[in-house]
């Protein structure tokens, strides 16, 4: 993500705590949080689509699937 687009999912300024003069943690607000959580999803599921179409399909009929399944344990 990038810096300038923080701007826009961050409603207040961050609080950035220091521990030995760096930067150890920071304070965000939880509706800040959680926004920032959805869009890792949001990325982390367009990256898992992408590399599902470089790769083939297999198709199966519906009942070789169900008799997979219902013997499962």
């Amino acid at each position: 993500m990038r810096r300038n687009n923080m701007s826009k999912i961050l409603k207040t300024k961050p609080q950035v705590i220091m521990k030995n003069g760096r930067p150890s943690a920071v304070i965000i607000d939880i509706k800040d949080y959680k926004q920032l959580l959805e869009r890792l999803e949001d990325k982390e599921d367009i990256a898992d689509i992408e590399k599902m179409r470089k790769g083939s399909l297999y198709f199966r009929k519906f009942d070789d699937f169900l008799a997979e399944h219902n013997n499962a344990p």
